[in-house]
């Protein structure tokens, strides 16, 4: 550990499927605009200011099917995992929650504590957090400190307060 390693921002990994909202989130902590996104390729990082000594590096990892092998390369030195999902796309819960589940289970990510973004809060027909949290499981979660929050990358609602709970779930583990 080289003198200065623990300022650094502490690492913050955003997955999800593909269309959850991660690239639109990352842009709105950032620029705080909306801003047109494509499908990402790789991956978006960027740093993201909580108050005036906080930050939190985000890793926005792409989630398109043909990215997710991938997904392990960015899991090192990870303090906490950021999973989105739309919460307004009912049929794609039972993949987001085995995709969930097999990251959660590998190695690098024992003990780093889960925020869970239920994003897409403001359309119409979304999903209780209640039902999301069942539908991924995430009572099961025993030995992991979880948390799980509504949000609207689009509108910008509940993000800046899911970050401050990352960095304090962070702190706690």
């Amino acid at each position: 550990m080289g003198q200065g390693h623990s300022s650094a921002s502490p690492q913050v990994i955003l997955m999800g499927l593909d269309s959850a909202g991660k690239s639109t989130l990352l842009a709105r902590l950032l620029t705080g605009q909306v801003m047109e996104t494509s499908p990402t390729i790789g991956f978006n990082v960027g740093s993201v200011d909580l108050d005036k000594k906080t930050s939190l590096t985000v890793w926005d990892i792409g989630g398109q099917k043909n990215m997710r092998a991938n997904w392990r390369y960015y899991l090192d030195d990870s303090k906490a995992l950021v999973f989105m999902v739309d919460s307004s796309d009912r049929s794609r819960l039972p993949e987001a929650q085995k995709v969930l589940k097999k990251v959660l289970n590998d190695e690098k990510l024992r003990g780093v504590p889960l925020m869970v973004l239920a994003n897409k809060k403001d359309l119409p027909h979304s999903m209780t957090i209640r039902e999301i949290s069942n539908q991924l499981d995430l009572p099961s979660y025993v030995d992991r400190l979880w948390e799980i929050q509504a949000c609207s990358a689009l509108k910008g609602l509940g993000l800046q307060q899911a970050f401050m709970s990352v960095n304090k779930l962070i702190k706690k583990s």
